[in-house]
């Protein structure tokens, strides 16, 4: 996201160039940006406060000299949208340890640490997506049953419902402030 007042309009290759020019130096290789979905109630909610979506020109960021590389780790934490740790860390070791392979170091004991450490988050990660899938499993069976008699949804209904009913919840809290107000005038 832009912050107002600071990177008000830039987009990913405008960040790098005002890098490029603080830093006086060819300082960044990489650029790790992040191209996954991101709710709209809370892109709602930073747009209020004037932050943005950075524009992703990645074809600008190699004309810039530095490797786009695109990785999916936004996620809401505590009402934020953040990126997760894990997975930027996890990113940064991979680029590390194909570097490294380039080089023929895959013997390296840094190599194989970093290597051995993004393999187990990476089960990690499995493990959690199948708990995940699980419960979801178990979540339809429930809801298979309770509603055997009603009509089938579309698959966009059933990607979307939780947003659809955060967006409409949304909506519904922002009608009764605005009916609060106007009694309270």
């Amino acid at each position: 996201m832009t912050k107002p007042g600071e990177t008000d309009d830039y987009s990913l290759s405008d960040h790098i160039k005002a890098i490029l020019e603080h830093a006086n130096n060819k300082v960044i290789d990489y650029c790790v940006y992040d191209f996954g979905d991101i709710v709209p109630e809370f892109v709602r909610i930073y747009n209020k406060d004037g932050a943005f979506p950075v524009e992703q020109d990645a074809v600008k960021c190699k004309e810039q000299g530095v490797k786009p590389i695109r990785k999916e780790f936004a996620c809401i934490d505590n009402g934020a949208i953040r990126h997760d740790p894990v997975a930027v860390a996890d990113s940064i070791i991979e680029i590390i340890c194909e570097d490294l392979k380039f080089k023929d170091m895959q013997n390296n004991p840094k190599y194989v640490r970093m290597n051995t450490k993004l393999k187990a988050n990476n089960e990690v990660r499995k493990e959690k997506a199948k708990e995940k899938h699980k419960q979801i499993k178990e979540a339809n069976k429930e809801n298979k049953k309770s509603r055997r008699l009603e009509k089938p949804k579309s698959k966009f209904s059933t990607k979307y419902d939780e947003r659809i009913r955060s967006i409409r919840n949304s909506d519904t809290k922002r009608e009764e402030k605005r009916r609060w107000i106007e009694d309270e005038k």
